[in-house]
């Protein structure tokens, strides 16, 4: 393995559009393209292989390997402007390397397929918007089509704080800080702490990973800011559980009654494959906090969101995931083996017969 070689595989990922590229010890590099896993037809890789790529990525990170190193998340870029996020590992004494792929360019709430209400929820002046949805389904590149969208229409100044950054964003109209965890700040806390000292309008941070992390963003809300992140859950009510479920037991009503006051809206996302098998695009639940929906989280009946969510749809653009599955079906853009597959209600099929 070499420099030009890995520059070539990773140009071969851009150029048929996988996903993530997987180096491994005594396997050939995987691609992953359309959901499924690829076997590439090139040599297993060997240690020597494996240890080559990591200090490749390590070096453009201003980092070095050493036996300390167990799980690093970081970014790697090729000549070609072509960026990765990078998650390296060590599994059997070898060192394991998954790449994603970002896309080179951010596409508009249009081209991703993503609800247009978005474009009414990024105009409030403050408050919390959540983006959430498992791994691999679109959440930071929502997340970046709504500072594109931002930046594109208002003059702002917009900081972001990730772990590793994936996006590179140019100043249009707002002005962008990137910051990344590990080469420009010690964690996403400490960055949170200073971008209040910033002047920010505002503040995107990657991921709420802990209590004081979600402490600190709600605060920033509560100061007059606008904040985004993103969780790992699958829809308004597990967000909301999640978040409070961070906190001791004594302190969790008044998390509730803090998040009622500062959430403006939850974006939940889940990829679906379209009838052809050929292409992916988002199943998305909106939801907008409303009166009736604050009072829902001040009171912790989390259970009635979805209800809400769904009698919300003409007036406020609001959608269950139950609620777009079924218009995707209806619109035979989708099948119902997919539908089926990604939700997570015993409702889906009746639904889809009285809708």
């Amino acid at each position: 393995m070499d420099t030009k070689t890995l520059n070539q595989i990773l140009e071969i990922a851009f150029e048929k559009r996988v996903s993530d590229v997987h180096f491994e010890v005594d396997n050939p590099p995987f691609f992953r393209g359309r959901g499924q896993l690829i076997r590439s037809k090139l040599p297993p890789l060997k240690h020597e292989d494996t240890e080559f790529i990591a200090k490749q990525i390590l070096e453009q990170n201003k980092k070095a390997l050493s036996e300390d190193i167990h799980e690093v998340d970081a970014s790697y870029q090729i000549a070609n402007g072509g960026r990765f996020r990078v998650s390296l590992f060590r599994q059997r004494g070898h060192i394991g390397i998954v790449m994603r792929a970002i896309p080179p360019h951010i596409g508009n709430f249009e081209d991703l397929n993503l609800p247009p209400v978005l474009s009414e929820i990024v105009k409030a002046p403050n408050g919390l918007i959540l983006v959430t949805g498992p791994t691999g389904n679109g959440k930071s590149t929502t997340l970046a089509s709504m500072i594109r969208y931002m930046n594109q229409k208002y003059s702002y100044n917009i900081i972001t704080i990730e772990d590793p950054i994936e996006f590179l964003f140019t100043s249009e109209k707002s002005c962008i800080i990137q910051r990344e965890v590990g080469l420009d700040t010690s964690g996403f806390n400490p960055a949170l702490k200073a971008a209040l000292r910033m002047d920010p309008d505002v503040i995107m941070v990657g991921e709420m990973r802990d209590m004081e992390t979600i402490d600190g963003c709600i605060k920033a809300a509560e100061t007059g800011h606008l904040v985004f992140s993103t969780l790992h859950t699958q829809n308004a009510a597990s967000t909301i559980n999640r978040i409070v479920g961070n906190f001791p037991p004594d302190s969790q009503a008044i998390i509730r009654q803090r998040l009622a006051d500062i959430l403006v809206a939850t974006v939940s996302l889940r990829l679906v494959k379209d009838k052809t098998g050929e292409h992916v695009l988002p199943v998305v639940e909106v939801m907008r906090s409303t009166t009736t929906i604050r009072a829902c989280i001040q009171d912790g009946r989390l259970d009635e969101i979805e209800g809400h969510i769904e009698k919300g749809r003409q007036q406020y653009s609001m959608q269950s995931m139950d609620q777009h599955l079924v218009q995707l079906c209806k619109q035979k853009i989708i099948t119902i083996d997919e539908a089926k597959r990604v939700t997570h209600s015993m409702d889906l099929e009746r639904k889809l017969t009285f809708t």
